[in-house]
């Protein structure tokens, strides 16, 4: 019997407020949870994890709109953030932000075609020292040139490839 993807999703979020509780304080880790497995939140999930805490959906939501690495629409495997602040600004920030535009062929607030990756500004992550400063998922670049640009996307892409070639072991068996 095939599970649907909502069912997937119910039991995955019933297994999370087993995990973390039923109360409201288990909200953000629950949020953060379905946001590492299904890389965005939909408005089913805050449905029944507001069903589940006893909440109403509109507190869920508020939530998931207020924090900026929450989201309700799909992202990219890799989501880039750019910090804007001044800090960074003075540092070059612009010059990142069009190399990264330009690699990618997206705009900031876009997705890639393929998935891949997201584009997003950041308002500060704390490297005022060492800008330009950006965040790819959960790990952080500072000092970041426009050649840095470039090996830091490879590295996403190569990562991205051979996950996918793992995924496939019976094709990499007979070398196609």
């Amino acid at each position: 019997m095939l599970v649907s993807e909502r069912e997937r999703l119910s039991a995955d979020i019933l297994a999370l407020a087993d995990r973390y509780g039923r109360e409201r304080t288990a909200l953000l880790p629950i949020l953060q949870a379905v946001r590492d497995r299904y890389h965005h939140i939909s408005e089913f999930a805050m449905q029944e994890i507001a069903h589940l805490l006893g909440i109403h959906p509109v507190e869920v939501y508020g939530v998931v709109t207020f924090y900026s690495f929450l989201r309700e629409r799909h992202l990219g495997r890799y989501v880039i953030r750019l910090c804007r602040t001044i800090s960074c600004d003075m540092q070059g920030k612009d010059r990142i932000a069009r190399q990264l535009e330009t690699e990618l062929g997206v705009a900031f607030g876009e997705t890639t075609a393929d998935g891949r990756f997201t584009l997003e500004w950041a308002n500060c992550l704390g490297m005022c020292d060492r800008g330009p400063a950006l965040l790819v998922n959960d790990e952080i670049y500072t000092g970041v040139t426009c050649a840095k640009v470039k090996e830091i996307l490879d590295r996403c892409r190569f990562a991205f490839t051979s996950h996918a070639a793992e995924a496939r072991p019976e094709e990499n068996e007979h070398g196609r």
